[in-house]
Parts: structure tokens; sequence; C-alpha cells
């Protein structure tokens, strides 16, 4: 199996991109810490790997959160002994209003959870994946990347192109200890982030009608699902893209491209 051996942490794991990635990472051979900001979550997606054979743990995680985020690490790698790939998956939608409407703890609360987790995550498991090398996976999105027409979700895109610029800060920084930090940028995938999406009324004052061809991702008839988002964080973690460090990866159905 191509991650034999090999020891793995993903956040938001207990559904959709997260969900998926962890069985296919645990399928492969990895032995799979499975975060999420809901301990019921995160324990489903452990039994599941547990009951096919694999060896997961499940933790309850607020990615937000610096004394977490370290503890998390450093029990994964006390667990199993080392730390070899970090899926920094975790993120919200948060508030979608008018810039001038929205307020100033709405707008952290997205930086923090998407941006500031993944430098955490980052950050915390440096000193562990600097003894064997590993990779760093970090889930940006089209938005913020290549898409900038969905009026409302200032903070959201911002924190996603903030990842991607902090995704090749860290790779240039970090090739030195064989690390290799990419990002995948999804379009349209069958997810729940729309649980943890805040649309306010007052977008209406702001909305410009857009009318798009029928079926916006025109690889496919309609949304992504997470299992193809999966495959892609598999081979980004595997040897497969040994010489692959620094870069956004789209992954849309050529959504970006219709609408970008």
């Amino acid at each position: 199996m191509k991650l034999k051996d090999r020891v793995a942490i993903v956040t938001g794991g207990g559904s959709g991109i997260g969900k998926a990635s962890a069985l296919k990472l645990a399928g492969e051979g990895a032995k799979v810490c499975v975060m999420d900001i809901k301990q019921e979550r995160a324990d489903k997606v452990k039994n599941v790997i547990n009951e096919k054979g694999g060896e997961a743990l499940a933790l309850e995680v607020d990615v937000a959160n610096p004394d977490r985020v370290k503890h998390a690490v450093d029990e994964v790698v006390h667990h199993w002994g080392r730390l070899d790939i970090v899926f920094s998956n975790a993120g919200i939608n948060g508030t979608v209003a008018p810039i001038e409407d929205m307020s100033p703890e709405d707008w952290d609360e997205t930086i923090t959870t998407n941006l500031k987790g993944s430098f955490l995550f980052t950050k915390y498991s440096i000193p562990h994946l600097k003894t064997h090398g590993g990779s760093i996976i970090i889930t940006s999105s089209i938005n913020g990347n290549r898409i900038f027409s969905n009026i409302g979700m200032s903070a959201y895109s911002s924190s996603k192109a903030g990842q991607v610029a902090f995704m090749k800060m860290a790779a240039l920084e970090l090739a030195r200890y064989k690390i290799r930090v990419n990002a995948v940028c999804p379009g349209a995938i069958e997810t729940k982030i729309e649980q943890n999406t805040n649309r306010t009324e007052a977008l209406e004052k702001v909305n410009i009608p857009v009318e798009f061809p029928k079926g916006d991702q025109p690889l496919a008839e309609g949304p992504g699902k997470p299992e193809q988002v999966a495959d892609l964080v598999l081979f980004l973690a595997s040897d497969d893209s040994s010489h692959i460090s620094g870069t956004d990866i789209y992954i849309d159905g050529t959504e970006s491209l219709l609408r970008g």
C-alpha cells in the first residue's frame, strides 16, 4: 500500500472532503487521526476505518485554538511515534454579508478558523515532520483565487487567498526539511459546509444579477464528489507527488474557467 506505516492528521475529518480523505488515506495503509469540532462525527469515521481493518484515532479539536491544536498534534505523535501527513481541511463559509454590514467579529471568525487554523497545524506539525519529511495539504478554494463573483464572501475569499499565499511561503521555507506543502482548490463539492454559513438579508442590496449557462461545472452535470477531492489528497500525500510543492491545484470541473 502507498502509505503503509505513515501517520496522517485530517482536520474537519468528520464529514465531506475530510471524511472521504480520511477513509482514502486509511485504505492505502496510513494510520489516521480524524479531527473534528464535533467528537461524535470524528468517532463515526474512526469506527468505519477500524471496522475495515485500519487504524484510527478520533479527537475533538477547534482548529482556531492554539493550545488545543498543539496538544492534539503532540497526542498523535505520542500515540504512533511519528507524523508524516497533515491535511488541514477544516473550514467554514462563515457570515456572507456586504462589507459595510459585516461585523469585525464575523470577519475574525472566518479568518481565524480558515487561515489561522492552517497556520497553527503547519506550525505545530513542523517539529515532527522534520524527522522524516512529509506532506502538508491545505484545503483552499476557487473563491479568492480564481473566482471573485460570489458577492458577500469577502471574508471567506480573503481567507482562501491567504491560505494559498501562506502555502507558497511555507513550501519554500520547509523544502530543506523535505516537507512538501500544497493546496487543493475545490469548486462546488457535495459537502455540508452550508451548515457553517450565515447568509444575511443585507446581501440583497449588493447582489449583482448574473446568469450562468445551465450547468456551471462543464465537466460534470453538477457538483463534484468529496471522493474526487480525496483522490487528489491521496496523490499529494504519497510519494507519487514527491517533486510537487508550493502548488495550488484546482479541482472544479472547469467551473472557475467559466465563471472567472
